[in-house]
């Protein structure tokens, strides 16, 4: 798996690398007109605060979060891996722009993602979501998330995921 997720990062186009926060106000943009296009509401001062300062929300404590970029330096589709308690972290942001779904690029961040959880030591991932998502909850259930209870689910999210990484 290793060796397939090394070839995402440095293939051509579109390209998958590291987020900077020169790239936070193109990761709003995506953010938020993905959550448009579902009827929910982005929450800059709270749930969405960790994109005013992607560096310091996720490089900071331990974490990764990743952009993929086309050609054009347009940003098309993100994933956050936020460190939460001893061996544990949850994928955050993990959006990808309408033109490019379905085309199998969903697949390739969730099974980046995967990977760097490993990488990073992680041995669970959580995730919460909305129900409006359908195509998300498919894949990360294809994927081996089972549906959870959270402490607190963030004010857009109705369902909480979680998997092993054993």
């Amino acid at each position: 798996m290793k060796s397939q997720i090394s070839n995402f990062r440095s293939q051509n186009w579109p390209r998958l690398r590291p987020a900077t926060n020169a790239d936070c106000e193109a990761v709003r943009d995506l953010v938020f007109s993905v959550l448009a296009e579902y009827g929910l509401k982005p929450s800059p001062g709270c749930t969405d605060a960790d994109l005013n300062d992607i560096e310091q929300a996720y490089l900071t404590r331990g974490g990764v979060f990743y952009v993929l970029q086309e050609q054009d330096s347009s940003i098309i589709g993100s994933y956050g891996l936020y460190p939460m308690e001893a061996g544990s972290c949850e994928l955050r942001k993990m959006y990808l722009h309408r033109n490019y779904r379905g085309k199998g690029l969903g697949q390739r961040l969730l099974e980046d993602a995967l990977a760097h959880a490993k990488e990073l030591g992680f041995r669970r991932i959580t995730l919460e979501t909305a129900s409006v998502l359908k195509e998300a909850i498919r894949l990360y259930e294809r994927y081996g998330f089972k549906p959870c209870k959270a402490a607190h689910l963030s004010c857009r999210c109705d369902q909480a995921y979680a998997l092993d990484l054993q």
